[in-house]
């Protein structure tokens, strides 16, 4: 017998307080061990100083601080961590911001309002 793999680790960022609470409830139901950051400059902070690194960040692209965008650049930019899939989960619906957040290397880009199942199911097709 051997030991069960690990739960895949997914970093949830996001300025707005209920729809993290809400994503990580979500993801935490489905097996998955979730770590949460409220905003890129506190997302970054977890980055540098995590001893795993997350199978997948859901990063929202407004926010204080330090902006998704921005964010994702800086993981691109880091050998250590360009390989970590990044989902937007965004109100941005503009056409340029989907391709800015295409070409920044996201996986998906999904808009809010969002369907929770829709989300749950781009980040285990995302993470398998």
């Amino acid at each position: 017998m051997g030991q069960d793999p690990p739960r895949k680790l997914v970093l949830v960022v996001d300025d707005d307080a209920s729809v993290r609470m809400l994503v990580v409830k979500a993801l935490q139901v489905k097996g998955y061990d979730v770590i949460e950051a409220e905003d890129g400059l506190k997302a970054s902070e977890l980055l540098g100083n995590l001893k795993r690194l997350p199978d997948l960040m859901i990063c929202d692209v407004m926010m204080p601080t330090i902006d998704g965008f921005s964010l994702a650049r800086m993981v691109k930019g880091r050998t250590e961590l360009k390989g970590i899939p990044i989902i937007f989960l965004t109100a941005k619906t503009q056409p340029k911001d989907l391709l800015q957040g295409m070409s920044l290397g996201a996986r998906h880009y999904i808009q809010k309002p969002f369907q929770l199942q829709d989300l749950l199911d781009k980040v285990a097709k995302t993470v398998r």
